[in-house]
C-alpha cells in the first residue's frame, strides 16, 4: 500500500470527507517530492524498536518525539481543535507525522495554489517542509494516532495565511524556484 494523493474539489461539505474532483485527479509521489514533502512507509507495530525510523530520527536529527490520540473524547474541546488544525497555515520548521494508527487528511498548496489532499493511514509518515501552507482534519474515521518528531524543543506555533513574509515562506518559496527542495524518502 502506497501514500494516496489527490487534488481537491472546492466544496464546502464535511472537512472530513475525500473531496475528490469529478473526474478523479491523483498525485504521484513525484509531485509531492517537488513541493518538499518527504513520504516513508514504516512499520507501525514496531515503532519502539524500529531501526529505518531510528536512522531516519538519526540523521534528520529529530530528538523529540511525543504521541498524540486524536478523536472525540481523548480531546478535550475537539471540534474546536479540528477547526484549527483545518486552518490554512505554515510553519517556521518542518511539521514530521507519523501514523500509527487510524487516519487522517493533510493537504498542502501545490505552486498553482490548489489543494492537493494527502490521505495518512497507518504506517505513513511524512515531513511538510516549513513555510508550506497546509492544513490537518481527520477523515471520517474520526481516529489517529500520530507521533509527532521535531528537531529540538517542540514548537507548536502556527502561523495562519497570509504569510508571505514570513521568513520560513520565503526560504521555501526560494528553494521551490531553485527546484532545491529535498527529494529524499521513499
Amino acid at each position: 500500500m502506497t501514500l494516496e494523493a489527490w487534488y481537491t474539489n472546492e466544496s464546502e461539505e464535511d472537512q472530513r470527507l475525500p473531496h475528490h474532483r469529478d473526474p478523479n485527479e491523483y498525485v504521484p509521489l513525484a509531485k509531492l517530492a517537488e513541493l518538499g514533502v518527504l513520504y516513508w512507509r514504516l512499520d507501525p507495530k514496531n515503532y519502539e524498536n524500529d531501526e529505518e525510523l531510528q536512522k531516519i530520527r538519526d540523521a534528520k536529527g529529530y530528538n523529540y518525539m511525543d504521541l498524540l490520540d486524536l478523536c472525540p473524547g481523548k480531546v478535550e474541546n475537539y471540534e474546536e481543535k479540528l477547526k484549527n488544525f483545518f486552518t490554512e497555515h505554515i510553519h517556521a520548521d518542518d511539521e514530521i507525522r507519523y501514523c500509527l494508527e487510524g487516519s487522517g487528511y493533510f493537504d498542502v498548496r501545490d505552486k498553482e495554489d490548489r489543494w492537493i489532499r494527502i490521505w495518512i493511514k497507518e504506517g505513513d509518515m511524512i515531513v511538510l517542509p516549513g513555510g508550506i501552507y497546509h492544513r490537518f482534519t481527520l477523515d471520517t474515521s474520526d481516529y489517529i494516532k500520530l507521533m509527532r518528531l521535531f528537531v529540538g524543543e517542540p514548537v507548536w506555533t502556527a502561523y495562519n495565511r497570509p504569510q508571505e513574509e514570513h521568513p520560513a515562506r520565503k526560504e521555501y518559496i526560494k528553494l521551490l524556484g531553485q527546484g532545491a527542495v529535498p527529494l529524499e524518502a521513499h
